[in-house]
């Protein structure tokens, strides 16, 4: 008596998902199968109207597929066990292409298990998608987090972005779906489609770790290239820390990519002609670093990159990935560090993104009062969660290590700290102990700045935090945050807005521009004037100094003087360094026809030598965050608005004298104490004529005289230019 084979069926629930795109488990319907009588294909083809299974090794035929239940559904015997293919008829044309259900478990164990702890730092080459070969076979692996999906398909161009011909397998219990799609390579376009845990389709979601997105408005992401980018900045890597350190000159010119400038035609400039262009400029300039506003992937242009879903893709607006790797290496073959905008603190709302992604509120909060920005209508990631915390943190490392970028300036971290920022009584949540911080996201923070320090030797990060947390650029061992910079915003609201008042109302603001000094050396600061006080009605810098036009331009002269004396690093945005008339508008270009006028011109060649005059004396960057470095001569002339402080390096006795006359009045026979007698030489006057000044100065410089003066035996007498800075040193 014959034995009966039993060839396994699919259930009616099995059947169903399968035609609506709702299969949870598509490697216990699809791919090859083993009964009593030999090994049998299934293959879920909708639209086909034929099927074969050939030897991968040379074609022959190994059997036909037939047609079943449902539509769609191919079912046959084929002869052998060896590796084998699809020759699919359709309508006007054949396909051969390998059978993804015949491959084995694609993700390991180890890697599954680092994921759910928060510590799989090369996230982007696990999850996502990663070209690969797979027993010979050229293909791509797509994985994704989506724990509370019903079911998870890959679409894209291969499949007529039809959810029901690829579904994904679920490797349990990590939440983590995984496919091999053979013969999908670089530049492929593709999404996720999920159902979520009621059953519901979701909106087609962008892949999370795409490292390549399309160019938006579109919002599909692009199977990266795998090739590793050849770099040519190896001297600028191996000599990166020295130029990182808190003793180093550290000047940034910050830069929105999209509006430095247009190539015309409304079209956006490449990487590549960004770095023709940009990086002569900025080496020119004298800028040791270019910062750039956040370029990872955002949908709307309006948010300046502030609202980005795609932490590991450049922005499909300047061009392919490569284009950035290029730009990164143009830069440090010039000498120029790269920074960029960072921002895990929010993400926006749009639905291709990772908003409930998986039907649930996965990547934030459930709760709005914990999960929902009310300022910027955006959520918040959920920093307690380890997979999203190492989501994020990998995002930085990323960055950091896959492009060689030097420094990461984290966006909004005020917002992070705090459970009640921006909040109203009743609108937010108590941590466990009853308080207003965010422990989750300070424990992010340490543990992202600590594998950041671990990773990438000699980067930076610099924090953007408005309020007086203590010890944001602090060791974590100290308690700190570990932040190697802060921006001071103090410093800068302060300053702008003592520069604001007509000199005559000055004298009743003094402390505006000293008070700064109480704190100069609490944290390693940053001194920020940045693209947030060019616009929304605040006006460009040239338009916030008061008077005529004259005074309006010695007034960010000595402005400009004034900031790059003062103890803290540099940086200036994009428009600034030209007084640029109008606000910026991040739809149009800087205004560079300015150049044409010598009032202009003089504020650029004002900025290139305050920089290199910043870098070559060591006394104005050396000590910038410590208290020996600073010492006040002359803050309390209120009736004259005259400062002058000394700033002193590593070396003793090596000094640099800055003294500001924020008055247009010009000041005849100005006594100041100074340290050591000798000829004090000028080495540069804010007022001098190839700036645009009325060139009254010291001629050169100024011996000093034997009175007494501000606690110094010795003194010296000087002219001071209205509205100007000069710096003096002995010769």
């Amino acid at each position: 008596m014959n034995d009966i084979v039993v060839i396994p069926s699919i259930s009616p629930e099995q059947s169903w998902q399968l035609s609506h795109g709702c299969l949870r488990d598509p490697f216990a319907v699809l791919g090859p199968f083993e009964t009593g009588a030999g090994r049998y294909v299934r293959a879920f083809l909708p639209g086909a109207e034929a099927v074969e299974v050939v030897a991968r090794s040379d074609g022959r035929r190994l059997g036909t597929l037939s047609p079943t239940e449902p539509a769609g559904l191919f079912m046959g015997r084929v002869e052998g066990h060896e590796p084998y293919r699809f020759r699919i008829e359709w309508p006007g044309a054949v396909q051969e292409v390998e059978d993804s259900y015949s491959y084995d478990l694609l993700l390991s164990e180890t890697d599954l298990h680092l994921f759910n702890e928060g510590r799989l730092f090369e996230i982007a080459f696990t999850l996502g998608a990663n070209p690969m070969t797979i027993d010979g076979v050229r293909g791509t692996r797509f994985a994704v987090w989506a724990p509370n999906a019903r079911a998870v398909s890959v679409i894209g161009d291969f499949d007529t972005w039809d959810n029901r011909r690829h579904p994904m397998r679920l490797r349990y219990p990590s939440g983590v779906w995984e496919l091999f799609l053979p013969r999908v390579g670089p530049g492929t376009r593709y999404k996720f489609a999920l159902v979520g845990p009621d059953g519901a389709r979701l909106p087609d979601k962008a892949d999370p770790l795409a490292k390549a997105t399309e160019q938006p408005p579109a919002t599909a992401s692009v199977v990266a290239n795998p090739e590793p980018f050849v770099w040519h900045d190896e001297a600028w890597m191996e000599s990166r820390a020295p130029r990182h350190r808190y003793d180093a000159p550290l000047s940034i010119y910050e830069v929105h990519c999209e509006s430095w400038f247009r190539p015309g035609h409304g079209r956006i400039a490449s990487w590549d002609e960004l770095a023709d262009r940009l990086v002569p400029y900025v080496v020119e300039l004298g800028f040791t670093h270019v910062e750039l506003m956040p370029i990872a992937e955002y949908p709307f242009g309006g948010s300046w990159g502030y609202q980005p879903l795609g932490l590991f893709a450049p922005s499909g607006r300047f061009g392919p990935v490569e284009g950035f790797a290029r730009f990164v290496d143009t830069c440090h073959r010039a000498g120029v560090g790269v920074i960029i905008d960072w921002v895990p603190g929010h993400f926006p709302t749009d639905a291709h993104g990772l908003a409930r992604f998986d039907g649930t509120p996965l990547f934030e909060h459930a709760d709005p009062k914990e999960g929902f920005h009310q300022d910027w209508n955006t959520f918040i990631y959920n920093f307690g969660r380890r997979e999203v915390q190492g989501f994020l943190i990998a995002s930085g490392v990323h960055w950091l290590e896959y492009f060689h970028v030097d420094g990461l300036r984290v966006d909004a971290v005020a917002s992070m700290l705090y459970r009640d920022y921006s909040r109203k009584e009743g609108e937010w949540i108590p941590n466990i102990y009853g308080g207003r911080e965010n422990l989750e996201a300070i424990g992010f923070l340490r543990h992202f700045n600590a594998v950041a320090e671990e990773r990438s030797h000699g980067a930076m990060t610099i924090a953007e935090e408005s309020t007086a947390w203590p010890g944001v650029s602090r060791p974590i061992r100290d308690g700190g945050l570990g932040f190697t910079f802060k921006w001071n915003m103090g410093w800068m609201h302060d300053t702008l807005h003592y520069m604001e008042f007509a000199p005559i109302f000055r004298s009743y603001h003094h402390n505006e521009m000293t008070f700064g000094l109480l704190y100069a050396f609490s944290e390693n600061f940053v001194l920020p004037l940045s693209h947030d006080e060019v616009v929304y009605g605040k006006g460009s810098l040239i338009n916030k100094m008061p008077g005529d036009n004259w005074q309006r331009f010695a007034n960010l002269r000595a402005y400009f003087g004034f900031m790059w004396g003062h103890p803290g690093k540099k940086l200036l945005f994009m428009g600034g360094e030209i007084a640029q008339w109008s606000e910026w508008n991040h739809d149009a270009s800087i205004d560079w026809n300015l150049l044409d006028y010598d009032t202009h011109r003089g504020i650029q060649t004002l900025v290139r030598d305050l920089n290199a005059l910043y870098r070559e004396y060591h006394a104005l960057h050396e000590r910038d965050s410590i208290s020996s470095g600073f010492r006040w001569v002359i803050g309390n002339d209120t009736a004259n608005s005259v400062f002058a402080f000394l700033r002193q390096g590593h070396e003793e006795g090596r000094v640099v004298l800055v003294v500001c006359n924020m008055t247009p009045v010009p000041r005849l026979g100005y006594g100041i104490g100074v340290p050591r007698p000798g000829f004090w030489r000028e080495l540069l006057n804010t007022d001098a004529s190839i700036y645009g000044g009325s060139n009254m100065g010291n001629n050169g410089g100024v011996k000093t005289v034997p009175v007494q003066m501000h606690g110094e035996a010795q003194s010296l007498s000087l002219t001071l230019p209205p509205l100007a800075v000069l710096y003096l040193a002995l010769d």
